[in-house]
């Protein structure tokens, strides 16, 4: 059994990982650290959890495991290992943005790989410590990649909704009930923090003809909306493109046959369809020369705690989807 430790699990991601570990056939939950909720059963914070398991939120850390997830916020993941001494032994699995772009990912004598399975599935087969891909990122990046990887890739026109829940647990003007009820709002235009990995991923697989994250020549141009739900992201980018739809159908089959959770639809896909789940689904459609692909996926799951999940199974050997075959909500 692979012994495993969550760091910062009060929160909507930590929530999800201990749901996910408390019902994984290889893992044993050892601890769930979080300090201002030292003490108290983990249903007390997280209520479904009621009758599943008596743990209580820890404020030590117990290094006796094989891996440690953190999901504390952006920024805290790299203050969390300079304040703790973590075991060399101890594989890190980073839900935050700390170690996702290449100029960050080494933090000591560890090295953080990306963590996109369908990208870079055999660097995390070996590597040691993972840095877990943001949730629209994922959604954009699916969405984009088998474009990249023939090189076609010039100006990307994209935008993408959201659930609440991808504002995190803490409250904010834009995150409570009657704001988000019957309400959609744009923000981060053209500036939203995942532009860089979703970039510097495109750019892995386009190396001839890079584009740039910086808002200036050929890139990006992201448009991010709050939605009035609670989770899932659907996300809708256009590109040029002077090949047959056909043909671009291709492609993707191509580049995702040996994706576990990854499939591309041939019909028009929806978010009840993957909410719940660690699925991502892809549409694609083609008018003139200009081609949009439609990619959706539940932003606590595919977007953060079950792509963690993924990426641990990975890093142990284990089936790539253990743990994470989960019914959709679709009803």
């Amino acid at each position: 059994m692979i012994k495993a430790g969550i760091a910062g699990g009060a929160g909507y991601t930590g929530g999800e990982l201990i749901r996910l570990l408390l019902n994984h056939p290889n893992v044993a939950l050892s601890f769930v650290h979080s300090s201002s909720n030292a003490g108290n059963p983990l249903y007390k914070v997280h209520s479904d959890l009621l009758g599943e398991t008596e743990m209580v939120f820890s404020d030590q850390l117990l290094l006796d495991i094989d891996v440690l997830f953190l999901c504390v916020g952006h920024g805290d993941a790299k203050k969390f290992l300079t304040q703790h001494a973590i075991p060399a032994s101890v594989k890190i699995i980073d839900l935050s943005q700390d170690f996702r772009l290449a100029e960050y990912a080494n933090f000591g004598d560890r090295q953080f790989v990306y963590g996109l399975p369908e990208l870079n599935k055999a660097q995390i087969q070996a590597a040691n410590n993972i840095a877990n891909p943001g949730c629209f990122a994922t959604a954009i990046q699916l969405g984009l990649l088998p474009l990249a990887s023939i090189g076609i890739l010039g100006d990307i026109y994209t935008t993408g909704i959201t659930g609440s829940t991808g504002a995190g647990q803490s409250l904010s003007n834009t995150s409570h009930f009657s704001w988000r009820a019957n309400n959609i709002e744009a923000y981060k235009s053209l500036q939203h923090q995942h532009i860089f990995e979703i970039t510097q991923s495109i750019n892995q697989l386009q190396i001839e003809d890079p584009l740039s994250a910086k808002g200036e020549g050929r890139g990006l141009r992201f448009v991010p909306w709050r939605g009035d739900f609670t989770r899932g992201i659907y996300v809708s980018s256009m590109v040029d493109c002077g090949l047959p739809l056909e043909e671009v159908k291709k492609v993707f089959i191509d580049f995702y046959k040996d994706a576990a959770f990854t499939h591309v639809s041939e019909s028009m896909i929806n978010l009840k369809q993957v909410v719940n789940t660690n699925k991502c689904f892809i549409h694609i459609e083609k008018q003139g020369d200009k081609l949009v692909v439609h990619s959706a996926i539940d932003n606590l799951l595919k977007g953060a705690s079950g792509q963690a999940v993924q990426n641990m199974n990975l890093l142990f050997g284990l089936n790539e989807t253990a743990g994470l075959k989960l019914k959709a909500n679709y009803f």
